[in-house]
């Protein structure tokens, strides 16, 4: 058995290290062959070495394990495009908010929104994510990471405050017609 493995890995190595052979035909075209032409003058070629590239075995460690715990995937995971220190002016209360991540979001990931401390909207594998009609007033936002439906990072907690207008307010209110003027008796 051992002579038979041994004969086929050395056919199986015998492509590997074919000579390529170079000559021009009676038309003047350059061949390029893995035979010498009978009667005909070849130049051997001698081939570079070929390009290898080694796969690293993923650096993540099996899901339930305890490391999940210690080890964040994601080395920057934080929101952007909220202000810091004015009011949100979003008068319908849609807007929407950018989440800075490193490295990119790895496949079966997903993103999804923690307004007030609640899940917000569906999971999404988009770096930008939208807010619908949120009332007025101060909210907390922050950004999960899911695998599957499980949690497995959530960025700092950023506080804000969205600025609404209130259509009851009497600065919306059309002013009052002027006064028409009475005829002179």
């Amino acid at each position: 058995m051992r002579r038979i493995l041994t004969c086929l890995l050395l056919v199986l190595a015998v492509p590997a290290s074919a000579q390529i052979y170079k000559y021009t035909d009676a038309n003047g075209n350059t061949v390029f062959t893995d035979q010498p032409p009978e009667g005909q003058a070849a130049q051997s070629i001698e081939l570079p070495t070929t390009n290898t590239v080694e796969m690293s075995a993923p650096s993540v460690p099996p899901s339930g394990s305890h490391e999940d715990e210690q080890t964040a995937p994601y080395s920057t995971l934080q929101l952007t495009d909220l202000p810091s220190a004015e009011a949100l002016r979003a008068n319908d209360g849609t807007f929407s908010v950018g989440v800075e991540l490193q490295p990119r979001l790895a496949t079966g990931h997903r993103l999804r929104l923690l307004l007030d401390g609640q899940p917000y909207g569906q999971p999404s594998n988009v770096p930008r994510l939208q807010l619908t009609n949120i009332d007025r007033g101060e909210h907390s936002l922050a950004v999960e990471v899911l695998s599957g439906d499980q949690p497995i990072q959530q960025s700092a907690s950023v506080s804000f405050t969205v600025q609404r207008v209130n259509t009851g307010s009497p600065a919306l209110r059309p002013p009052p017609p002027p006064p028409t003027p009475k005829p002179a008796p």
